[in-house]
């Protein structure tokens, strides 16, 4: 295939889809990702669409959202890992909120295990998930579906969730960054969100590499407002990512890294030809490491010394 053919190609996935990644474009052209990337590059010059973290978005700033046909497709190596790790955060006998999303629906397929377990959701995903699980109590919020992906929304919603206490939140979302918080596109869906939040002791965000540093219109959870994320290890090239994670660290979130394999690769996929592996630094515990696959930023109220909130761990942990 031609440049000019892949380009064409590219700008089409991302104008259907409205945020696709590299190595979902890859796929589709049959390239490399290093090759993707540089037609991305080209793209963005004309002001055709933007880079983002991991991929590529419409112009503008801000993402729109996909629905989730497309977004099921996308990272979703790093997703299964995501929900392995969070649902280890999650004992026995537990109450909790889960939000829409096709990374929580993977995180309620592996709950369905946790007994004597209650999960309140809005999601059908979620619940259909878990719907079959004899020792799990599955509450549905009220409200009105929104088609595009499975979650009911709106008054009705928020409402239902006026007085619940629970001890966590799992929430995922369209974007993250260190600035703002977690963010998505949709007016009605953030609401909720937030509402999903209120009840909650401890809120945990789930987020894939390519959604850091991705900014989108509706604000769900404020930075300081996130007890922990759950991400993947960023490829080897995107220092920004990493860079956005000590960003989220040093304001006090702990990160939990999933290992999908090395270079931000899914375990069992090479690197394109001509690319090394190169260990992209992670975010430190101010007083060292924490238990496995976990790191940590300074507690909230802790001085913040310049050298130590630049530390950086250029050794990451092999899984």
């Amino acid at each position: 295939m031609f440049a000019a053919e892949r380009r064409q190609l590219i700008l089409e996935m991302v104008r259907a889809n409205g945020a696709v990644s590299l190595r979902e474009l890859a796929r589709v052209v049959q390239t490399s990702e290093v090759t993707v990337r540089r037609d991305v590059r080209a793209l963005e010059a004309e002001g055709l669409l933007d880079r983002r973290h991991g991929g590529a978005v419409l112009p503008g700033g801000f993402t729109r959202e996909s629905g989730f046909p497309q977004k099921s497709h996308l990272a979703t190596a790093e997703k299964t890992a995501i929900a392995d790790v969070a649902a280890s955060l999650v004992e026995e006998g537990e109450a909790i909120v889960v939000g829409a999303g096709t990374t929580t629906q993977e995180l309620a397929r592996r709950l369905a295990r946790v007994p004597g377990l209650t999960v309140v959701t809005n999601s059908l995903l979620v619940a259909q998930a878990l719907a079959h699980a004899n020792r799990v109590e599955v509450v549905m919020t009220g409200g009105t579906l929104r088609g595009s992906n499975y979650a009911l929304v709106g008054s009705g919603a928020e409402q239902s969730l006026q007085g619940l206490r629970v001890s966590r939140a799992f929430l995922s979302g369209s974007g993250l960054t260190a600035e703002r918080g977690l963010s998505t596109s949709n007016m009605l869906s953030a609401s909720v969100d937030r509402a999903l939040v209120q009840a909650a002791a401890e809120v945990v965000v789930l987020a894939d590499h390519t959604k850091l540093g991705t900014d989108t219109m509706f604000q769900t959870v404020p930075t300081d407002v996130i007890t922990r994320l759950v991400t993947d290890e960023p490829p080897a090239h995107d220092e920004r990512a990493a860079s956005e994670l000590q960003a989220l660290a040093d304001q006090g979130v702990q990160i939990a890294v999933a290992g999908t394999g090395q270079g931000g690769a899914p375990a069992g996929e090479q690197l394109p030809p001509g690319v090394r592996r190169r260990d992209v630094p992670l975010p430190v515990q101010r007083g060292g490491r924490m238990p496995t696959g976990q790191y940590r930023g300074p507690a909230p109220g802790m001085g913040a010394d310049p050298m130590e909130r630049t530390a950086r761990v250029a050794d990451l942990r092999r899984r």
